[in-house]
C-alpha cells in the first residue's frame, strides 16, 4: 500500500504538488539602482551604465501549456517571422525548430537572446506572444546594466572602471557611495511554473546613483595623452604621466598615466601621477626657496662650481650639463641646472641646523598626500635629522633631488603655486554633484596655503624659471613659441627598487606653467625611458611633451596668450571636416562668413576664399557610409540610424573606419571607428 501511495503522488499527482509546492515559494528580490553617471567638464560622458537585457523562456509556463499549447502554435509563425526581421542570424524555419523543440522538452530556462541592446529589446516586448505578458508567454528578461567608458583609454586610471566592480579605482572608488545609490526590494511569489509574481505593497523603490561632473576637459585630456604617447613610443619608454592643471582653481584638467606592456603597447596600468620617486632637478627651485626666504643667497650672489665636480664626504657630485663657467650666479645655477651649487647651498648654508632646510618641504605640503579626490595609496619621502638613513651627504643629496621622494602631482602643485602668486590650490577632480537636473553638491577650489614664501623670494623664483626657457637647458625647446612659458628641467637616475643607479635608467621630467606672465596653466610631465635610451635629458623628452600640449592649449584656448614681441603669419591651414548640414549652415551664420546651401542631411565643409564651401555627402541606406572627419556625436548617429553596431576607439575626429565607405551593409553589421 505504502509503494503504491508513493508511485501515486510522484507520478500521477505530481505535477500538482509540485505547482501547489511553487505557488507557496516566496522570496525577497533586490531592485538594483542605477548608477551615476561621470562626466567631464564639457558634459561628454565619461563613465556610465548602460542596461543590456538578457531574454529567456520558460516552456513550463502555464499559459503556454494550456489547451494543448493552442497559444504558443497560435503565435509561433508570427513570433519566429519577427525573430528574423530583428535579429537576422536565422531562417523563419531554424526559429521555428529550435522554438518547437524546446517547448517539447518543457525547457524551463530557455536562453533565446543575451546582451540585447535596449533599441532591440524595445521591438521584442512588442512582438506576437512576448506582448501578452510573462504569465502567459513565458518570456522572462534580466536587466544587467554594464558600466562603459565611452573614450575607451582616456583617462582610464583616472575614472577608475573595472569589469569587477570590486577592482575599480579612481573616481569610481572613491566617489562609490555617491554613484552606487541603494538598492530596493520587493517581496515575490513563485507560481507553477516558477514564474515570479510581484506581491503588491511589498515594493521599497531603488534611489539610484548620483551623477557627478569632473574637472576633466575631453579634448585637453585627448591632447595631452596623444603627446605623452607619441614621445614615449618614440622613445620606448616604461612609463610616463602628464598633468594639466588650471593655475588660479587647482582644477586638474588632464592627467595622463601609460605604462609599457609586454607586448610593447601602452595602456593606463598604473596612476603614475601620484608615485613618489627621486625628482632630480626640479626640486632644485625649493632649494632656491629657501636659500632665498632664509636670506641666505639672492639670485645674484655667486657660487663656485668648481669646474662642474665637487667632492663632497664620500659623495662626488657632478653637473650633467656643463655650465658655461665657473663662477654662477644663483639664478644662472637654476638656469643651467647646476647640482654642484645647489648641493652647496644645502649642505654648506644647513649643516648646523637641518631642520631649518626641511621645513621648506613641509611648509610646500611636501611630507604629506596632495588631498586629491582620488584613493592614493602612497606617501611621500621627506628625510629629517631623525631619520635612520641621514648621513653627512643628505642634505647635499636633497639639494638637487636625491634622497627623497615626492609625486609628480605634489611637484606640479609648488610650480603651479609659484604662478599663482605664491597661493597654493588643492588639486581635485570633481566639481559637481547632482540628482538628474539638480545640484547637490558644489565643490569649490580650497586654497592649501596662501603664500608658500615672501613676495620677494616668489618675484626671483619667478624670473629665474622663465630664464630657464629663455636662457637656460629648455631653450632648445621653446625658443620659437609665441607665448611665454616659465618652467624647470630635471633629469634623475632611479632606483626603485626594480632597477638601481649603475643600471641606465633616467627620468626625465618638465613641470612649468604658461602663459609665463599670465599664467592660465601649469603642467609637469614625467617619463621614465628604458635603460640606456639614446635620449634622457629632460630638455629632450619631457620638455618636448609639455611645448606640444601648450601650443595645443594656447590656440583653442580663448585669451591673448601670444607674445607681443613675435609677428605671426597669415595661417595657411584649409579647414575641412563633415558634419550636418544644418550645423554647417548655422556656424557659417554665425561666423558671418559666405556659404552655400546643400539639400543632402550630411556634407564636407572646406575653406575656400574666407568663406565656407559645403559639399553634399552621399550617405546612401544601401552603402556604409563615409563618417572619416566627423566628431563622434555625428558618426554615431550617421551609423547607427542605419543600423550598425558601433565601436569607438580614442577621442577627438574619426580617422579610421573598419568597413570601407561604399561597401554594401548588412543589418547588425559591427563597425569600428577610430579617433583622434
Amino acid at each position: 500500500m505504502v509503494l503504491g501511495r508513493v508511485v501515486q503522488l510522484q507520478f500521477v499527482q505530481g505535477a500538482k504538488w509540485r505547482n501547489l509546492g511553487d505557488s507557496l515559494y516566496k522570496a525577497i528580490e533586490k531592485r538594483p539602482a542605477e548608477r551615476g553617471t561621470i562626466y567631464s567638464e564639457d558634459m561628454e560622458m565619461l563613465s556610465s551604465s548602460i542596461p543590456f537585457f538578457d531574454v529567456h523562456i520558460d516552456f513550463r509556463t502555464e499559459g503556454l501549456r494550456a489547451k494543448s499549447g493552442k497559444l504558443f502554435f497560435q503565435h509561433l509563425d508570427t513570433l519566429c517571422m519577427q525573430l528574423t526581421a530583428l535579429f537576422g542570424d536565422k531562417s523563419k524555419a531554424e526559429y521555428k525548430q529550435m522554438l518547437s523543440k524546446a517547448y517539447k522538452l518543457k525547457d524551463p530556462y530557455f536562453e533565446l537572446k543575451k546582451h540585447l541592446s535596449y533599441q532591440q529589446y524595445f521591438k521584442l516586448r512588442n512582438f506576437s506572444l512576448v506582448k501578452l505578458g510573462a504569465y502567459k508567454s513565458g518570456f522572462l528578461v534580466d536587466v544587467i546594466d554594464e558600466r562603459l567608458n565611452p573614450f575607451g583609454l582616456l583617462a582610464n586610471r583616472t575614472i577608475g572602471l573595472s569589469r569587477d566592480p570590486k577592482l575599480n579605482i579612481g573616481l569610481e572608488k572613491y566617489y562609490d557611495s555617491v554613484l552606487s545609490g541603494q538598492s530596493g526590494s520587493r517581496l515575490v511569489q513563485f507560481i507553477a511554473g516558477g514564474t515570479r509574481v510581484p506581491i503588491n505593497g511589498t515594493e521599497i523603490e531603488p534611489v539610484n546613483g548620483k551623477d557627478i561632473v569632473t574637472t576633466l576637459n575631453v579634448q585637453i585630456q585627448d591632447i595631452t595623452q596623444n603627446a605623452l604617447l607619441k614621445m614615449m613610443q618614440q622613445n620606448e619608454a616604461l612609463s610616463g604621466t602628464a598633468i594639466v592643471m588650471e593655475v588660479a582653481t587647482g582644477k586638474i584638467k588632464a592627467i595622463a598615466n601609460l605604462g609599457r606592456q609586454k607586448n610593447g603597447t601602452y595602456y593606463e596600468d598604473n596612476n603614475y601621477a601620484l608615485i613618489p620617486s627621486e625628482p632630480g632637478s626640479t626640486i632644485k627651485v625649493v632649494t632656491l626657496m629657501a636659500g632665498l626666504e632664509d636670506k641666505i643667497v639672492t639670485i645674484n650672489n655667486t657660487v663656485e662650481i668648481n669646474g662642474g665636480t665637487w667632492n663632497y664626504g664620500d659623495r662626488r657630485i657632478v653637473d650633467a650639463e656643463r655650465s658655461p663657467k665657473n663662477i654662477l650666479t644663483y639664478k644662472e645655477a637654476l638656469v643651467h641646472s647646476s647640482n654642484v651649487a645647489m648641493a652647496k647651498l644645502a649642505a654648506l648654508n644647513y649643516a648646523k641646523q637641518p631642520s631649518a632646510y626641511t621645513k621648506h618641504f613641509s611648509r610646500l605640503g611636501l611630507t604629506s598626500k596632495t588631498g586629491i579626490d582620488l584613493n592614493d595609496p602612497y606617501t611621500p619621502l621627506i628625510k629629517n635629522p631623525k631619520s635612520k638613513s641621514w648621513s653627512v651627504q643628505t642634505l647635499a643629496s636633497m639639494g638637487f633631488g636625491y634622497e627623497l621622494r615626492v609625486s609628480p602631482l605634489q611637484t606640479l602643485m609648488v610650480y603651479n603655486a609659484i604662478a599663482n602668486n605664491g597661493k597654493m590650490m588643492r588639486p581635485y577632480l570633481v566639481t559637481t554633484i547632482k540628482q538628474g537636473e539638480e545640484v547637490i553638491q558644489k565643490i569649490e577650489p580650497k586654497i592649501v596655503n596662501p603664500s608658500i614664501c615672501s613676495a620677494s623670494t616668489l618675484a626671483q623664483l619667478q624670473e629665474c624659471l622663465r630664464a630657464v626657457c629663455t636662457e637656460g637647458t629648455a631653450k632648445a625647446v621653446f625658443d620659437s613659441v609665441s607665448y611665454t612659458v616659465a618652467g624647470k628641467t630635471g633629469t634623475a637616475q632611479v632606483s626603485d627598487g626594480m632597477y638601481q643607479y649603475n643600471d641606465g635608467v633616467y627620468q626625465s621630467s618638465f613641470v612649468g606653467y604658461f602663459p609665463a606672465d599670465h599664467p592660465k596653466y601649469s603642467c609637469i610631465v614625467v617619463i621614465k625611458n628604458k635603460p640606456h635610451a639614446l635620449y634622457y635629458y629632460g630638455g629632450k623628452v619631457s620638455a618636448p611633451v609639455f611645448r606640444e600640449i601648450a601650443n595645443q592649449l594656447i590656440t583653442i584656448t580663448k585669451g591673448n596668450f601670444v607674445n607681443s614681441n613675435i609677428i605671426l603669419s597669415a595661417d595657411s591651414f584649409k579647414t575641412s571636416y563633415k558634419t550636418g548640414s544644418a550645423e554647417a549652415d548655422l556656424i557659417a551664420t554665425q561666423m558671418q562668413m559666405p556659404f552655400n546651401s546643400v539639400n543632402e542631411i550630411w556634407t564636407t565643409v572646406q575653406q575656400k576664399n574666407n568663406g565656407f564651401f559645403i559639399q553634399p555627402e552621399n550617405t546612401s541606406i544601401k552603402m556604409v557610409p563615409n563618417t572619416i572627419g566627423m566628431g563622434l556625436r555625428d558618426a554615431l548617429f550617421c551609423l547607427e540610424t542605419k543600423g550598425m553596431l558601433v565601436k569607438v576607439e580614442g577621442a577627438g575626429k574619426v580617422i579610421q573606419q573598419s568597413i570601407p565607405a561604399g561597401t554594401a551593409m548588412q543589418k547588425n553589421q559591427t563597425i569600428t571607428i577610430t579617433l583622434r
